[in-house]
């Protein structure tokens, strides 16, 4: 993480603070992950296309619902969408994203299950 904070040597965490911005930026986007139904459907995308009723389907929520967290998750810049016909597909924007999701969700996994953090 070398981009972090001004000069300094990028081994030294107390050297390489994150910016304002990088701080403020990260912050916006785990508020964006930290509702349940956003999280589940930013996994159901994060390996593949998937449309809104899919997508609704598989999260367990009505389509309505879908559709409203995906137009947050687009605004926010985490979801890319590209139309296939009528239908709309939507996937997780890149690779920051699915890394950040997996790990959140397996965590809690380790957390739930009382398998010892590695």
């Amino acid at each position: 993480m070398t981009h972090f904070g001004a000069a300094g040597n990028p081994s030294s965490p107390e050297l390489n603070v994150p910016t304002e911005e990088q701080a403020v930026t990260a912050s916006a986007r785990f508020a964006m992950l930290a509702d349940p139904t956003r999280l589940k459907i930013l996994w159901l995308i994060s390996d593949d296309e998937r449309d809104v009723t899919t997508i609704a389907r598989l999260a367990c929520t009505s389509p309505t619902i879908a559709s409203q967290h995906l137009a947050k998750l687009r605004l926010a810049g985490l979801v890319t969408v590209r139309a296939d016909g009528k239908r709309r597909l939507y996937e997780v924007k890149g690779t920051h994203i699915r890394n950040l999701i997996r790990e959140a969700l397996y965590a809690a996994d380790h957390q739930i299950s009382g398998i010892v953090d590695h």
